[in-house]
């Protein structure tokens, strides 16, 4: 009657480790979604004017079925855009989060000013998007987020 018991509970404890483990592998890769970029033409959009100085702005852009996430920053130099997203922890799916002038990663909680960000010294670096400032707008060509899917 012991033995049978302890098999049971063996079982139960196997059976509560599988559900926590598939919880635990839900949360890790519980992608973070954004408003929507305005979308003209061939480009995401963005008003300048929206843009708070060092305060970084995300975005979300849908595209075949993927969640493309990315922020843009208005710095003393000018405007900067990034996938939310880096090289090595990019899998994960969880992106940055701002944290008083930097971006931390959520995954593996490395720390970046947001005055750095484009030397993108480092594997855990957020990636750089290209964009251009033109009549009050910054623009993001869909085409460069739709490469970046791959990321997502």
């Amino acid at each position: 009657m012991m033995i049978r018991n302890l098999h049971v509970l063996n079982n139960s404890g196997l059976l509560t480790f599988v559900l926590l483990a598939s919880l635990f592998g839900l949360a890790c890769t519980n992608q973070h979604t954004y408003a929507a970029p305005s979308i003209i033409g061939s480009h995401a959009v963005i008003e300048i004017a929206s843009l708070k100085t060092a305060t970084p702005l995300f975005f979300t852009y849908r595209y075949n079925g993927k969640l493309i996430n990315f922020f843009v920053l208005r710095l003393d130099s000018g405007i900067q855009s990034y996938l939310d997203a880096c090289a090595s922890c990019y899998h994960h799916k969880q992106g940055y989060r701002p944290d008083d002038g930097s971006v931390t990663c959520r995954y593996c909680n490395m720390k970046f000013p947001i005055y750095k960000l484009e030397k993108g010294l480092g594997s855990c670096y957020p990636i750089k998007l290209e964009g251009k400032t033109e009549q009050g707008n910054y623009l993001i060509s869909l085409a460069a987020l739709e490469d970046a899917a791959r990321m997502f």
